[in-house]
């Protein structure tokens, strides 16, 4: 929500983002919030700490050895200091650095966002393989028939009943949640559940039949 992705690529960096430490937090979110740097030219995973500093003239072996200086967490020394601001590096820039305490590699990020938009693919264009998928791979111990399979009305009964509890609601619940927010989802796509059939339903995974999912014995 803070850094508006446009493209393939900038879901890539919020990746790298996402799974460092002090990269984002106290990091490039104060940054992007105030417009020193776009998420663009923040620093996201490792590998842009080495492109960079060479793009700035750095030689790519002293490049190399401070990225992994960075992505370990080990901050910069003062001859990679001076090296770096001889380079006109900015000072937002080495200060970023220095508060890094571990980064992604970007073939890792690449990797998690392919798939991430393989299923999202999936999700918008044939909406009913990816809730079978869901359901069967995500969600099978956690599905509950009795409050999912019956409508919109009982799966917001459910809902407002575990937020109404709160901490007090059941490990079972709170888990469930999340469950129930993708069923609603897809009952408000306009997809529905057929009914558990002894001699129609898969013995462990959810089908799709008639333009509807049918849930599985188990």
């Amino acid at each position: 929500v803070e850094t508006l992705p446009k493209t393939f690529e900038e879901l890539v960096r919020i990746s790298g983002l996402s799974h460092g430490t002090d990269v984002w937090t106290n990091n490039a979110q104060e940054l992007v919030k105030a417009k020193t740097v776009t998420l663009s030219e923040a620093i996201c995973t490792r590998d842009d700490i080495m492109t960079y500093l060479i793009s700035k003239g750095l030689p790519s072996q002293n490049s190399f050895k401070i990225m992994e200086c960075v992505r370990k967490g080990k901050g910069l020394t003062e001859e990679q200091e001076s090296l770096m601001r001889e380079n006109n590096v900015p000072d937002w820039y080495i200060d970023s650095c220095k508060k890094i305490k571990y980064m992604f590699p970007k073939a890792h990020a690449v990797a998690y966002v392919t798939m991430a938009f393989r299923i999202a693919w999936f999700k918008v264009h044939i909406p009913l393989a990816y809730y079978a998928a869901f359901f069967s791979i995500r969600a099978a111990d956690k599905f509950d028939s009795e409050c999912m399979i019956f409508g919109k009305s009982k799966v917001r009964e459910k809902m407002a009943e575990i937020k109404r509890l709160g901490n007090e609601a059941s490990k079972k619940d709170q888990d469930m949640y999340p469950v129930l927010e993708i069923v609603l989802e897809m009952y408000e796509r306009g997809y529905n559940f057929l009914p558990i059939d002894l001699y129609k339903s898969d013995a462990m995974k959810f089908t799709i039949e008639d333009g509807a999912i049918r849930p599985p014995l188990n």
